[in-house]
C-alpha cells in the first residue's frame, strides 16, 4: 500500500474539490427536505383566486405552437454558426488558402441547411387553428 503524499502541490485543490462536492450534495438534500416540510400542498385554490380585481380565473390549456420552438431552434442554430465565423475573420491572413476553403465549405453547408429548412416550411409562421 502506498502512503498519501500530503506535500503534493495539488493536494489542497483535491481537498477543496471533495469538500465542494460534499457541501453541494448536503445543501441539495437539505433544501429538498426543508422545502417538502414547509411547502403548502393546497395551492390550487390560491392559483385560481382573483388577484385584486378582474374576472374569475378559468383554467385553459396552454396552446403554444410547436412552430415557435422550431423557429427559435433554427435562430439559435444559425446564430451559433455565424459566431464561428468571427475567429476565422480575425485569423484570415494566417490561415491562408486552407482557411478560405474550409470557410467556403462551412458557408456552403450552412446554405444547404438554410435552403432545406426553407423548403420544408420551417421559416413560415403557421397560425393556430
Amino acid at each position: 500500500m502506498g502512503h498519501m503524499n500530503f506535500a503534493h502541490p495539488y493536494f489542497g485543490a483535491f481537498i477543496f474539490l471533495v469538500l465542494s462536492f460534499t457541501a453541494f450534495f448536503i445543501t441539495t438534500v437539505l433544501s429538498r427536505w426543508v422545502s417538502r416540510k414547509l411547502a403548502r400542498l393546497d395551492t390550487e385554490k390560491l392559483k385560481l383566486s382573483i388577484y385584486e380585481c378582474g374576472p374569475k380565473v378559468t383554467k385553459q390549456p396552454n396552446r403554444i405552437s410547436a412552430q415557435f420552438y422550431l423557429f427559435a431552434l433554427l435562430f439559435i442554430l444559425f446564430d451559433v454558426e455565424i459566431i464561428f465565423m468571427f475567429p476565422w475573420a480575425i485569423d484570415f491572413k494566417v490561415l491562408g488558402w486552407f482557411g478560405f476553403i474550409e470557410m467556403i465549405s462551412f458557408i456552403l453547408l450552412l446554405a444547404i441547411g438554410f435552403v432545406y429548412a426553407w423548403k420544408k416550411g420551417a421559416l413560415q409562421w403557421h397560425s393556430i387553428k
